[in-house]
């Protein structure tokens, strides 16, 4: 595996770049203001609400809520991970990622050939299977296979299906004519080798699938039998140094090249599946390669398309899957992104369903029949918990909240809490609901007295402090008397993020808006951050917004001595409370006099 980005570097490549200018040649801007919009491209829309602001290098629609810096818009528009974001904008300035050495070792520049020449080797052995399909003496039973299936020659061209001959080393023979060519396609799990050292060919008289990655790569390969009790019904590559099962999908690849835009992918259990259904006109489909549905999977494809539905048998093991999916994909539940799963009848995949009631009824099923996550959560959960008594519904709240937890999407989260809510029944969760709220506005409202504004919409100094520095990161080293890290952590709440965002400005001059965000991007508050920055209604008292872009550093400044002030106060009550119950000690009662002074 690769060493790690640098961070240092990504810090460089953002200050690079331009957002206005990556944006722009993906998504037609016009100048509005200081900012530039146009209709988001993330969403459909006619009229503009998406942002790009030069002077913050960072993005927001208020239409879906997507937002980021340059590196987040190339993750979301052209559907990337972050390294390969890295690397495509490290191209677009000409430089090279480099690769930080340790525990997880860059690789060399022999390291880099030898994969290279492996991407070769395996999209040769693809095209051998594909000319085997057609020109061994037993591909045309293959062919008939194929054709039984409903297969046409275009669909089984678009995805390189081929054949891989009974014999025991036609792949090894065609390409292993040298020990060190051998090697590799040993390596590379083209050839098997037993414990007296004897080679054959790993994949004999199977229909074979080659398994490609984000950039078309053959990686690896599946096959299926022809007959019913030749071996397992599907067998694929074993993890090799390119191929890694839990990080890729079948047909990905196909689907990106067939889609520009997706509202939809759909997730199946079977190589034959995904192609049959593509055959139909289904071309949204992949499938996970002898694998659960990992973490990896589901974030690949909500980048792909704003809604997954997983498609299953109906029967036990089907909805055990389902269930591990489900789980998988909780952290990354986002507002704006949907998960169904559909359940098949017994006896039934979506190879052979397709093929018996056509693509309309079975999309018609997909619409009426996909079963939303919270309904099958519920459901899920309701089978162990039982709610008629107190102790079901304690049991029930208790598994559910921690699951909860895990969802990133605010919105989502509050729709499946209310859920959770009707339930167990409105005034026992309402009320612990209710209880847990005035504790939470009790704390954020210890600087204003009886005042229990939502700290949203008062913009308590932490807030505001937050908010000015991740907007000018430069005012943590222009105003040199002001570090919250001096005072008392747990004096408010967010006093902690405060601190760590001013440490890193401070040490960090130089940075703008969309170089902290991503130093956060990782961080526990790192969503919360965002929010905050594009959050331009955070109060409703035009005064505070202007002074904002007049007099940050004042409003900085005056927003510390405020805090200053909370704990000078919080530690006379303290002091105070305790002269009530014993006498203070000398040093005590030194202190109590300085903060005297101090206050008057």
């Amino acid at each position: 595996m690769a060493g790690r980005i640098p961070r240092d570097f990504i810090d460089d490549l953002i200050a690079r770049s331009d957002i206005v200018e990556i944006v722009d040649s993906r998504v037609r801007l016009k100048k509005a203001g200081k900012n530039h919009q146009a209709c988001c491209p993330f969403h459909s829309e006619k009229s503009p609400s998406f942002t790009v602001s030069q002077d913050k290098q960072f993005y927001h629609c208020f239409g879906c809520g997507a937002h980021g810096n340059v590196i987040s818009f190339l993750m979301e528009h052209d559907r990337l991970e972050f390294p390969e974001a890295v690397e495509e904008l490290a191209r677009y300035h000409g430089v090279d990622v480099p690769r930080e050495e340790g525990s997880a070792p860059a690789f060399t520049a022999e390291q880099k050939q030898q994969r290279e020449d492996d991407y070769e080797l395996l999209e040769k052995v693809a095209r051998f299977f594909a000319h085997q399909l057609k020109h061994h003496q037993q591909g045309s039973k293959a062919v008939e296979y194929l054709k039984g299936r409903g297969l046409s020659g275009d669909v089984v061209k678009a995805f390189g299906i081929g054949y891989a001959p009974p014999e025991w080393d036609a792949a090894l023979g065609a390409f292993g004519r040298t020990p060190q060519a051998q090697q590799q396609l040993v390596d590379l799990a083209i050839v098997s080798q037993n414990d007296s050292g004897r080679r054959f060919d790993f994949f004999r008289d199977r229909i074979m699938f080659p398994i490609r990655d984000k950039r078309g790569r053959v990686i690896g390969f599946g096959g299926r039998v022809l007959e019913k009790d030749d071996g397992p019904k599907y067998l694929n590559s074993p993890e090799t140094r390119v191929f890694h099962k839990g990080n890729e999908l079948y047909g990905l690849y196909q689907v990106k090249q067939a889609h520009r835009s997706l509202e939809r992918t759909l997730i199946v259990e079977g190589y034959m599946d995904v192609v049959a259904l593509a055959q139909y006109g289904i071309d949204y489909a992949v499938a996970s390669l002898g694998t659960a549905t990992t973490p990896e999977h589901i974030q690949s494809l909500f980048r792909t398309a704003p809604q997954l539905v997983c498609c299953y048998d109906g029967d036990r093991a089907g909805r055990e899957a389902a269930w591990r999916a489900l789980q998988n994909a909780l952290p990354h539940l986002k507002d704006g992104v949907e998960m169904k799963f559909l359940f098949l009848p017994d006896g039934e995949d979506p190879d052979t369903l397709v093929r018996q009631i056509g693509k309309d009824a079975f999309e018609q099923k997909i619409a009426q029949e996909a079963m939303p996550l919270s309904q099958f959560l519920f459901d899920h959960l309701l089978k162990t918990h039982h709610i008629t008594s107190d102790e079901g519904k304690a049991a029930l709240i208790t598994e559910t909240e921690q699951l909860l937890q895990q969802v990133q999407g605010d919105n989502q989260r509050m729709l499946l809490q209310e859920r959770l809510r009707k339930l167990v029944g409105q005034n026992s969760y309402k009320m612990d609901l209710q209880r847990d709220m005035q504790i939470a506005n009790q704390r954020k409202g210890k600087d204003s007295g009886a005042d229990h504004t939502p700290l949203k919409n008062q913009l308590s100094p932490v807030r505001t402090m937050i908010k000015l520095l991740l907007e000018q990161p430069a005012l943590a080293s222009e105003c040199a008397n002001v570090n919250p890290s001096l005072l008392q952590q747990d004096l408010l709440p967010g006093l902690p993020m405060l601190s760590e965002l001013h440490q890193y400005c401070a040490t960090h001059p130089g940075k703008n808006s969309g170089q902290v965000l991503e130093y956060f991007r990782d961080h526990p508050h790192g969503r919360a951050l965002a929010k905050l920055l594009i959050d331009n209604n955070a109060s409703d008292d035009d005064a505070i917004t202007n002074l904002f872009e007049q007099r940050k550093a004042e409003v900085f400044r005056d927003s510390f001595a405020k805090l200053i002030d909370l704990q000078i106060n919080s530690r006379m009550e303290e002091l105070l409370a305790k002269s009530t119950i014993s006498p203070l000690d000398e040093a005590e009662k030194q202190e109590l006099k300085a903060l005297l002074s101090e206050q008057n």
